[in-house]
């Protein structure tokens, strides 16, 4: 076989590896190159990294770094059994020295290189943050209750379900899961909200635990790239009673101990359980709440009847002795007014183990 000519040195050589023989290939070639300065982006808002195009807040600074480090690194095409080590070093609180140390075979011949360079932390604000400072949403979620008023306990338990939930979605990658604005409308809540998808959610969220219901409407927004952009408004109704209501309808006066997709409460008449569905409860009314219920003394006790004195005009009525019950004569037991007149309630253990 005839020997070749080098181009770079002149020499003889069997064959040719990029157009060098083999010991000016070498000579020539680098295991590893990186650039003199890299830049981390970090957001200065929520802490987020920038890495191969996306937000997350998974890594710490020095992580950041060596990921960093390891994404601008370039490694010769003809390299095998790649080996790398990377070091940052903190030199200011914005600036790391990385030390980068690799070896391989290229060709079958061993080969070693270490380079140095420098991380800078560049702070900017993440894609979360910048809609969230530009007021960005698209969703509005209005928190109301059917024929009455949200509680500040209800409202403070939606705010809850809420923020765990976006918590949640953020974590599994949602950079548009979060509250862009919130304000108190005169019958509940407004929010505005990143995410049309999480706001969703978040209603079959609340509705499973509180109950209720919710309904979406979207209205046209404008348009981006071509395309419309519309806006989703969702309407969601917390239910018309709430557990410790006491409710009427014809013949039938309920406690209410859980309203949801199913109705459950003490039938205060019969002494029993009560099971209905929300479609079945139109008409019931609420007459009292178990928290603002009166206190009536037992004057007598006999078989399922008692005798107590009306708190309102001190006369003394016969009233039927609900289940369970604990009182003896002279104690005091809660009682409310319906349409048949005086009615006393059960022991408040039998209501919370219900729950």
């Amino acid at each position: 076989m005839n020997d070749i000519t080098c181009p770079k040195c002149g020499g003889l050589t069997q064959g040719l590896i990029d157009g060098l023989c083999k010991d000016c290939f070498f000579k020539a070639s680098h295991l590893i190159e990186a650039p003199l300065v890299l830049y981390a982006k970090i957001c200065p808002t929520c802490g987020a990294q920038l890495l191969k195009g996306k937000w997350n807040n998974d890594y710490t600074i020095p992580e950041i770094v060596i990921q960093t480090a390891e994404d601008a690194l370039l490694i010769h095409d003809k390299a095998d059994d790649i080996e790398l080590c990377i070091e940052p070093k903190q030199m200011t609180p914005h600036v790391y020295r990385v030390k980068i140390e690799a070896s391989a075979t290229i060709l079958g011949e061993p080969v070693q290189q270490s380079i140095e360079t420098e991380a800078r932390i560049t702070r900017i604000a993440c894609d979360m943050c910048s809609r969230m400072s530009g007021n960005y949403f698209e969703a509005i979620l209005q928190i109301r209750a059917a024929s009455r008023h949200p509680t500040e306990e209800e409202k403070k338990r939606c705010m809850q379900i809420i923020n765990n939930t976006l918590d949640k979605m953020q974590k599994k990658g949602d950079r548009t899961a979060f509250i862009t604005n919130s304000a108190e409308a005169r019958d509940g809540i407004d929010l505005y909200m990143g995410s049309a998808n999480a706001t969703r959610i978040i209603c079959k969220e609340i509705v499973a635990e509180l109950g209720g219901g919710f309904a979406e409407s979207s209205s046209l927004f404008g348009r981006k790239d071509g395309k419309e952009v519309y806006r989703m408004t969702f309407s969601l109704r917390l239910p018309e009673f709430m557990p410790g209501d006491i409710i009427e309808f014809k013949d039938k006066v309920v406690e209410i101990k859980k309203f949801s997709k199913s109705v459950t409460g003490t039938d205060l008449i019969k002494s029993g359980r009560f099971i209905s569905s929300p479609d079945d409860m139109k008409g019931f009314v609420l007459i009292a709440k178990r928290s603002t219920a009166k206190k009536a003394v037992v004057v007598s006790i006999e078989k399922d009847e008692m005798m107590l004195l009306d708190p309102d005009n001190f006369e003394t009525v016969t009233v039927k002795i609900p289940v369970p019950f604990s009182a003896s004569e002279g104690d005091e037991v809660p009682v409310i007014k319906a349409s048949i007149g005086l009615v006393a309630l059960p022991d408040e253990t039998s209501r919370k183990n219900d729950l």
